[in-house]
This record gives structure tokens, sequence and C-alpha cells, in this order.
């Protein structure tokens, strides 16, 4: 049973963005608050105030049993109303007719029990508000603060003449302007204001995404400037002095040769330059890795340890390193539920070992083929001479030990990998 929860709560909580989370939690208030108010105002007064005869049991019981699907279709429209507010959906013209249906059966009902004298003044008047409160909530998000603040004025001033007429007591009637004034001013800074808080937060989340994506696009082009600053001279150099040996060697000139050992010589340089630039684009630095990989896990709900330091290492070791960092990490993140993650670099004699370990692993190794995955991570370590072993070391425990040394031909093979 824990893990099916655990496993839900990963599934509908852990793996939602910031947005998505306020935004499941705002409708759960939402879906919470309209079964409150109406247990509270309709319920619970109609239960222990309504007259002992037919006519108010009757119409207490209808109230109730209306209140209760007035509740049901506010949830109903709730997320639709959201999406139309944000702008993601259309919500169609006539999607609320029912809930205002529900609303004026409610207060008909209402009214019928206060000619009836089935209740006090005070319940009738808490049954009225707990009739606005479903309808309020929806109907604030769907049409301008304005006219929402004029039609709910206008209702009550209908409503404090129909139940003057039925009740004429001047304080009961200030009563029902003060409760029509509380369900307005609730849905608009309970609904309205949250739904704007929302509306804000997927617009800078949005503008972190496009923020990402501009990032990315320039340091696109920042390797694009760098190859074209490496080639473009250098092939410049190899055409023209392509064509010149083309010349000679029809003029039977023998200096045709010696052009063509230097085309050799050029291109083999402009390949070490083109393999520099590219080990320079794709190296990992090691402390940001492990930073970054602590930060994420946490974010996600998982705790983690980190111990060693990555300063003094050469560089290819580094970035080999980093990139077994970044791939175990994703591995944590997409396979099993983790809830513990320990991450400890050290160095023993020659060789700098990285071992991570988590639990929470599934059943099957995250073994992928074609460069990536922990398949991607050994042919890469084998680049400096490095070595990795990954497997469940006890129940549910999965382990990742990396190994590379710091001298020897690590530097060589980084270069010509």
């Amino acid at each position: 049973m824990l893990g099916r929860i655990r496993g839900w709560q990963r599934r509908h909580w852990r793996d939602r963005s910031k947005a998505e989370r306020v935004e499941l939690q705002t409708l759960g208030t939402w879906y919470f608050t309209t079964w409150f108010f109406s247990f509270a105002w309709l319920a619970l007064p109609l239960l222990s105030a309504v007259e002992n005869r037919p006519g108010p049991l009757l119409v207490g019981g209808l109230l109730m049993l209306a209140g209760a699907v007035q509740c049901a279709e506010a949830n109903r429209r709730t997320r639709p109303v959201l999406d139309h507010y944000l702008g993601r959906a259309v919500l169609p013209p006539r999607a609320l007719y029912p809930a205002g249906a529900l609303l004026a059966f409610n207060l008909a009902l209402d009214l019928v029990l206060a000619v009836l004298g089935g209740a006090d003044a005070v319940t009738v008047r808490l049954c009225m508000g707990a009739a606005l409160l479903p309808f309020g909530m929806l109907y604030g998000l769907v049409v301008p603060i304005r006219s929402f603040l004029r039609h709910s004025a206008l209702l009550a001033v209908l409503l404090m003449a129909v139940f003057g007429w039925a009740e004429p007591d001047a304080a009961g009637i200030l009563m029902i302007g003060v409760l029509t004034a509380f369900a307005t001013c609730f849905s608009l800074f309970a609904c309205r204001c949250s739904a704007w808080n929302l509306a804000v937060l997927w617009e800078a989340e949005r503008a972190g995404e496009v923020e990402a994506r501009l990032a990315v696009a320039e340091e696109r082009l920042r390797f694009g400037r760098d190859l074209h600053d490496v080639m473009g001279r250098n092939l410049a150099v190899i055409a023209l002095k392509s064509e010149l040996a083309v010349q000679l060697a029809r003029r039977g000139r023998p200096e045709a040769v010696e052009q063509m050992i230097e085309v050799q010589r050029i291109a083999q340089d402009s390949q070490r330059e083109v393999r520099a630039v590219v080990r320079g684009y794709r190296e990992a630095d090691l402390g940001i890795e492990l930073a970054g990989a602590q930060g994420v896990l946490r974010a996600a709900g998982i705790a983690c340890e980190v111990s060693g330091e990555a300063g003094g290492l050469p560089p290819e070791v580094q970035s080999a390193l980093g990139w077994v960092v970044r791939e175990s990490t994703t591995n944590v993140l997409r396979h099993g539920d983790a809830g513990r993650c320990s991450v400890a670099l050290r160095i023993s004699g020659e060789r700098v070992v990285l071992t991570v370990e988590n639990d929470g692993a599934g059943s099957c190794v995250p073994e992928s083929g074609g460069g990536s995955g922990l398949t991607g991570l050994r042919e890469r370590l084998r680049g400096v001479d490095g070595t990795l072993e990954a497997g469940f070391v006890g129940a549910g425990v999965f382990r990742v030990v990396a190994e590379v040394p710091l001298s020897g031909k690590a530097a060589v093979r980084e270069v010509t990998s």
C-alpha cells in the first residue's frame, strides 16, 4: 500500500512542474471550499433549525439535495472555467446554464422555506449564501470584474426585494445584502486572485522555457561561429593550394607534390582543431554536475548526499566523470522511486573513483544502446582508460561505480577520441 501511495505521489506530484503543482493545489482548495461552505451554511443550520413539519422537512431535504448537486456541478465546471480564464480553452456559451439553473432552483426553495416559516430568518439567509457561493466562484472567472460586480449588485437588490416581501424585516434584508457582498468578494479574492496568480506563474514558466531555448540557440550559434573560424580560413587555403597543385601538375612541375603535402598537413591540422572545438563543446564540468545533481534530486524530493571535491582533477577526468553524474542522475529520476541517493568521489592511488548509489530502483538495469545510457558511458570511459560497473547491491539498491586513471593514456585518448 505504501508503495502504491509513493507511486501515485511520484506520478501526480513529483513529475509535475512547479506551476502544475500550484495549479493542482489551487483546484483542490476550490473543490474543498465549495463543499465546506455548503456544509457549514446549509446542512448544519437546516439540521438544527428546520421546523418538524412535513412541508419544511420536504423543502429542507430538497435544499440539501439540490445543494449537493450544485456543488458537484461546480466542481465539474471548475477545470474548464480555469482553462478558459488562462486562455487554454474556449468555454462554450451555455456551459454555466446548468449551474445558473441550480442557483435559481436553490434560491426558489429557500424562498419557499421562508414563506412557510419552516426555519428562522438567520438559517434562511445562510442557505441563500450557500447557494450563491458555488455559482459565484465559477461566474467570477468567466466575466470581467466590472460585469461581475454589476450583476452581483443587481442580484443583491432583487434578493433583498423578494425576501423582504416574504419577511419584511430590516435586519434580515440587510443581512441578505451583506451575504451577497461577502459571496461576491470571496469569489473575487479567493478565486479570481488565485487564478491571476496562476496566470502569472504560467507566464513566468513559459518565459523560463523561452530563455532556455534562447540559451540553446545562442550556444549553437557560438558553436557554429567557432567551427566557421576554425574551418573557414583553412578551407580557403586548401582550395588555393589544391588549385596551385593542379596547375603545377599540368605543367609537369615537381613542386605539385610539395603543395599536396602542404594540403594534407593543413587538413590534418583542421581535423585536430575541429576535434578540440567539439571536445570543448561537449565537455562536462564535474563540480557543476555534482552541484546540479544534488539540487535536482532534492527538488524532486530525494535526499541526496554528495561527498568529495572535484577541484584539482585533470579536465579530461572531470569531463568523463561529469557525464557519469549526469546520466546517473537522469536514471535515478526516471527509473524506480528513489527516496535516497548518495554520490561519493574519492581518489584511490592513481585512480579517481565515483560511486552513485540509490534506493527504490526498479527490477531492470537502465541500459540503452546507441551511445546513450550506461552503454554510452562505458564507451566514453574507455576513451580515457576508465571502467564502469553498474548493478544491484541489495533489495532495490542500485550502484554505479566509475574509475578513471589520473595519468597515463587519458589525455592522449581524450584528444584522439
